[in-house]
């Protein structure tokens, strides 16, 4: 593809050249492409099949989970989480040694490689929340959750400008990718001043089945505020806010 530059920026398809806006600016390419019935069927596409049936088996489950934490990640998600998500989906895919080709699956996969996963590339939970905390997934009592030890908001958190207040989040589900189900619980602190006084200790649990069979996992987040004439209000919408997955665990 090739990026339109000028005053005069097209949208259409002219001579068979087709013009189009993207988040990466404007856009031109060739049309056309190899028949549909022809990849469906010719033996020469087999491989393009079976990558297919994977990506889009991984479309599927990165869904899911989104679905699962969307609770959360309104307030805190980049324009191409769901992109990102699918191509570490189908990292998880290929990881699946037991399956034939264009077989492979999520769960036969390895899910653990999704921990680390950022819901926001531009504010990274890494790069945002500095204090230390001790994730924890217990899956024969059915809890998901997360601890704090008291620290300083002022020198532990790269809060952006204007924050006067701020949340530490956590959510824990039970995904089942082939039911396309899923057992949630989301967790908050109160609001919090943005001050060099010490937080209390912060402790989150999230319930879901007990003894489960099923992919556990556990995200970690922060939201900002700033106080305004009393009312709170988020910072850019959300737009510097940190939601990551902190654990998993496997079937």
């Amino acid at each position: 593809m090739a990026k339109q530059k000028g005053i005069i920026l097209l949208k259409g398809t002219i001579g068979g050249i087709t013009f189009y806006k993207t988040q990466d600016g404007h856009l031109a390419r060739e049309k056309g492409g190899v028949d549909a019935q022809r990849i469906k069927n010719d033996p020469a596409f087999q491989r393009t099949r079976e990558n297919g049936a994977e990506f889009g088996r991984a479309g599927q489950a990165g869904k899911v989970l989104r679905t699962a934490f969307r609770a959360l990640a309104l307030n805190a998600a980049d324009s191409r989480m769901a992109s990102r998500l699918t191509q570490r989906m189908m990292q998880v895919i290929k990881a699946d040694s037991v399956s034939d080709r264009g077989q492979r699956n999520v769960l036969d996969g390895e899910t653990e490689l999704l921990s680390g996963f950022e819901f926001n590339i531009q504010g990274k939970l890494g790069n945002t929340l500095y204090a230390p905390f001790s994730p924890s997934i217990d899956r024969a009592a059915g809890t998901i959750g997360v601890e704090f030890a008291a620290f300083n908001p002022l020198t532990m958190l790269a809060a952006p400008e204007g924050t006067t207040h701020f949340k530490i989040v956590s959510g824990g589900a039970e995904v089942d990718f082939e039911a396309g189900t899923y057992v949630i619980e989301t967790s908050a602190t109160e609001l919090l001043p943005w001050s060099a006084a010490p937080t209390e200790v912060i402790s989150q649990s999230n319930a879901v089945t007990a003894e489960s069979t099923k992919p556990l996992f556990l995200v970690v987040g922060v939201e900002f505020y700033q106080q305004v004439n009393g009312g709170m209000y988020p910072l850019k919408n959300g737009a510097y806010n940190a939601l990551a997955i902190a654990q998993v665990s496997g079937m």
